[in-house]
């Protein structure tokens, strides 16, 4: 039996703990973080929890002087240990509570936490390449909410399904002016020959924990890489294609669509990634 964490109680998992009138519900008025704990350490704790409060003060909630980094992280170790998770993926929830969509008296946010034991072993690069294929029906916004894992995923949602009915293991998500963005679940890389490319965040892309991580580190082992605009044109050209976020930490991609790709210099970069951060690349 795995129990959550809401607002500082511990509940069974299939206890109903949300009424109708809960905004995230129906306004979808809330964010999410997906935290990675290996070995009963959180991993890029800090990294998380500012994107978290980056996004509660650009959708204007009102946390008490209690609702602070802190003790969410501890809230988050005591779930892990009431379910025995020492690998697991968390997810952080925070919505504003209930009300009407004019209602202003209640700012506070409420959370929920959950956690799942974990299998993926994300200190390997996966063997087999991924099969990417590019979601036709929805556009990312790009906006000042674009950046934040908010809880109006519906592009990616559907993005997802799209991606099973074609047997593929994740979709490339487009933004409105038809340009790469992001992938359902993933920030996405280029190669081309020595240069890396990654989506700038001006192109609505998720504001990536791992992203940003790699990207740091790549300059620090000297690799010059570019956040950039590029197209599926780009895609096609590219002789390499990798995927990060926060569980898996990094995968190659072997084709999208007709399109195939090599992981000479991806596989590299992993192990030098690996070696050089094994406490956060674990």
């Amino acid at each position: 039996m795995l129990f959550f964490n809401y607002n500082g109680k511990l509940f069974k998992e299939n206890t109903a703990i949300i009424g109708p009138d809960n905004r995230g519900i129906r306004y979808g008025d809330g964010l999410f973080e997906t935290i990675k704990c290996k070995n009963g350490v959180l991993i890029l704790t800090d990294e998380h929890l500012a994107r978290l409060w980056n996004g509660i003060r650009l959708l204007q909630f009102n946390p008490s002087k209690l609702f602070t980094p802190d003790m969410l992280e501890k809230e988050i170790y005591r779930l892990l240990e009431k379910n025995n998770h020492t690998t697991a993926r968390v997810r952080l929830s925070v919505t504003r509570g209930n009300g009407g969509l004019y209602d202003t008296n209640d700012h506070s946010p409420q959370f929920v936490i959950q956690s799942w034991p974990l299998e993926i072993d994300s200190s390997r690069l996966n063997q087999n390449g991924l099969q990417l294929c590019i979601y036709p029906h929805a556009k990312k916004a790009v906006d000042a909410f674009s950046n934040l894992k908010h809880n109006n995923f519906l592009p990616y949602f559907m993005g997802a399904l799209y991606a099973r009915e074609l047997k593929c293991n994740d979709a490339i998500i487009l933004n409105t002016a038809d340009r790469v963005c992001d992938t359902t679940i993933a920030n996405i890389f280029l190669i081309s020959g020595n240069t890396i490319t990654t989506v700038s965040l001006e192109e609505g892309c998720i504001a990536g924990v791992m992203r940003a991580f790699v990207i740091r580190t790549l300059k620090l082992l000297g690799y010059e890489i570019k956040e950039k605009v590029f197209t599926t044109d780009d895609l096609a050209s590219a002789d390499e294609v990798f995927l990060t976020n926060s569980i898996f930490n990094m995968k190659w991609v072997a084709a999208i669509g007709e399109k195939k790709y090599s992981n000479t210099l991806t596989t590299k970069i992993f192990h030098e990634l690996l070696q050089t951060n094994p406490s956060v690349f674990c």
